[in-house]
C-alpha cells in the first residue's frame, strides 16, 4: 500500500502578459497559482493545481498547509474514493464551497496524477480511455478589448491551430455585444465554431433578450447568462431564449450539477477540475450528463482537462483558457488542426518549472 508520506504546498501570483477583463470579475492583470505535491513512502510524487482570479489564494494555501495534511498523511494512496470522501466530509462544516473545494480539487488532481505515474499509465487511459484527440476552442477573456484587437487576437489564435473561438459577451449596451458577435461571425465565416460568454452578467429576462439577439449570427451556445444560483432563471433561457447554454464552472459539487440537470438548465454541462472537487467529482459530473444525453464540455486548467474529455465519450470541446501555464511547465497543450492531444506520459504529464515559479512566489 502506498502511503502518502507528506503534501507540499505552493503559492504563486502569476503575472498575465495583457490584462484580461470580462463582465463581472473585471481587469485581471494576474491570477493565482496554488499548487500540491504528493509524495508516497515510496518517493513517488503527484501534482495537483488550482488557481483563482486574483484573489482568496491565500486562504487556499492556508488550508492546503494546515488543515488537509493531516487528515491525508498516511492513507492510502490507491484510494482515492476514500480519501476523497474523507476530506469532503472532514471539512464539509466550514467549507463546502470556497476555497476549501478548491484546496480539495488540487490534492484530488495530485492524487491521480500519483497512481497514473505509480502504474505508468496516462491519466486519460486510467479513467477509462476513450479518444486522445479532443476538439478544442480558445476561450478568449477579451471584453476589454477594441473590436481590431478582438479581430487579431482571433486570427493570432487560428494561427495557433484552434477551429473553434469563445469571445467575451456582456457590454453595458446589447446593441455593443451584438455588433461584436456580428463582426466575428462574419469575420470567421459561415459555420465556423464560435461561442459568446456572458460571465453571469445578466438576470433571466436580459438573458433572452441577449439570446435572440445573437441567434442570427448561430452562436454553437452562449455561456453564464445569469449567476449559478438562480437555477430557474437559467432553465428559462434555454426554454425561450432559442440558444444552447453552456455553464457550470461556478458550480462547486455533483450535486450542483445535478439540480442544474436535473431543472432542464444547461444544455453543455461545464466543470471545471480546479474547483468542482476534482478529477473524481468531474468524471461522475460527465457521465451523470451522458446519462442525460447532453455533451459534456470544460472551463480552465486544460492541461490536465484534456485528460478527462479524452476519457469521456460525451465530451465536447475543451477550453484552452486564458489563464495559461505554458511559461511555467515543460511540454504545454499541443493542438492539431482544432484538437487538443491527450499527451502519453505517465499521470496527467505535466512538469512544472518549480525554480521560474518560485520567483513569483505570493
Amino acid at each position: 500500500m502506498p502511503r502518502i508520506a507528506s503534501l507540499e504546498a505552493g503559492y504563486y501570483r502569476v503575472p498575465l502578459e495583457v490584462t484580461l477583463s470580462d463582465s463581472m470579475h473585471g481587469d485581471m492583470p494576474a491570477f493565482e497559482l496554488n499548487t500540491v505535491r504528493l509524495r508516497d513512502a515510496d518517493g513517488a510524487e503527484g501534482v495537483g493545481y488550482t488557481y483563482t482570479c486574483g484573489r482568496n489564494g491565500a486562504a487556499v494555501d492556508a488550508i492546503l498547509r494546515r488543515d488537509i495534511p493531516e487528515q491525508i498523511v498516511g492513507q492510502d494512496g490507491d484510494l482515492v474514493e476514500h480519501v476523497w470522501q474523507r476530506l469532503w466530509w472532514g471539512q464539509h462544516y466550514g467549507g463546502r464551497g470556497g476555497p476549501t473545494v478548491l484546496a480539495q480539487s488540487a490534492v484530488d488532481m495530485a492524487l491521480w496524477d500519483l497512481k497514473a505515474r505509480r502504474l505508468g499509465q496516462p491519466l486519460w487511459t486510467l479513467l477509462g480511455g476513450h479518444d486522445p484527440r479532443v476538439p478544442c476552442y480558445a476561450g478568449g477573456i477579451d471584453l476589454a478589448l477594441p473590436l481590431d484587437q478582438l479581430l487579431r487576437q482571433t486570427d493570432d489564435n487560428l494561427g495557433k491551430g484552434f477551429r473553434a473561438i469563445k469571445m467575451k459577451v456582456g457590454r453595458a449596451r446589447l446593441s455593443e455585444d451584438v455588433a461584436r458577435v456580428k463582426a466575428m461571425r462574419e469575420h470567421l465565416g459561415e459555420g465556423f465554431p464560435l461561442m459568446v460568454d456572458a460571465n453571469m452578467r445578466w438576470s433571466a429576462d436580459e438573458a433572452i433578450r441577449a439570446a435572440r439577439a445573437f441567434q442570427p449570427f448561430a452562436p454553437l451556445w452562449l455561456e453564464e447568462p445569469v449567476i449559478p444560483d438562480d437555477v430557474a432563471g437559467q432553465a428559462r433561457v434555454v426554454r425561450e431564449g432559442g440558444l444552447p447554454i453552456a455553464a457550470g464552472e461556478n458550480l462547486r459539487s455533483l450535486w450542483d450539477f445535478k439540480q442544474l440537470i436535473a431543472a432542464g438548465g444547461v444544455t453543455f454541462p461545464e466543470p471545471d477540475v480546479t474547483n468542482c472537487g476534482g478529477v473524481t467529482p468531474f468524471m461522475k459530473i460527465a457521465h451523470l450528463a451522458e446519462a442525460f444525453n447532453l455533451p459534456v464540455t470544460s472551463h480552465g486548467a486544460h492541461d490536465v482537462t484534456v485528460h478527462l474529455l479524452a476519457a469521456a465519450p460525451n465530451r465536447s470541446y475543451l477550453e484552452a483558457h486564458g489563464f495559461g501555464l505554458d511559461r511555467y511547465i515543460a511540454e504545454p497543450l499541443v493542438i492539431e488542426e482544432g484538437f487538443a492531444v491527450a499527451p502519453a506520459r505517465p499521470g496527467h504529464g505535466i512538469t512544472f518549472d518549480w525554480k521560474g515559479l518560485a520567483a513569483i512566489r505570493a
